[in-house]
C-alpha cells in the first residue's frame, strides 16, 4: 500500500510561488501516474495537474496551466508542484494522489488510488 505525505503548503501574497512536495513510500507500482487536486471551501475537489511515469508527460487544467509545472524525482519518490503567480483563487487544501492505472482520465479523482493528506494554500495579502 503506497503512502503519500504532503508538504510546503502555508500563506502566501498574490503573484508569489510556493512549492510543494509529496513524499511517497512503498508500493512504487502503485504510482504510474501521480496528480495534484485541490477542493476549496464549499467546492468540490478539482484536478490541478498530473505526471505519468510513461514518456514523463504531464497534464494541466486550464487554470494553472502556464503557472503551475508539476515533476517526479524517481530516484527521491517524491513529486512537486512548483506554483507560480499564485492567485487568491488558488487558495485551497492541496492533495497529492497516485493510480496504478494509465489509461483513462487523469483528471478524473475516482481512478486514483491513494491519497495524501492535504496541505493548506492560502493566496492572499
Amino acid at each position: 500500500q503506497v503512502q503519500l505525505v504532503e508538504s510546503g503548503g502555508g500563506l502566501v501574497q498574490p503573484g508569489h510561488s510556493l512549492i510543494l512536495s509529496c513524499a511517497t513510500s512503498g508500493g512504487i507500482f502503485s504510482t504510474i501516474v501521480m496528480g495534484w487536486f485541490r477542493q476549496a471551501p464549499g467546492k468540490e475537489r478539482e484536478f490541478v495537474a498530473a505526471h505519468s511515469r510513461i514518456g514523463g508527460s504531464t497534464y494541466y487544467s486550464d487554470s494553472v496551466r502556464g503557472r503551475f509545472t508539476i515533476s517526479r524525482d524517481n530516484v527521491q519518490n517524491t513529486l512537486y508542484l512548483q506554483m507560480n503567480s499564485l492567485k487568491p483563487e488558488d487558495t485551497a487544501v492541496y492533495y497529492c494522489a497516485a493510480r496504478r492505472s494509465a489509461g483513462g482520465s487523469y483528471e478524473n479523482d475516482l481512478g486514483y488510488d491513494a491519497w495524501g493528506q492535504g496541505t493548506q494554500v492560502t493566496v492572499s495579502s
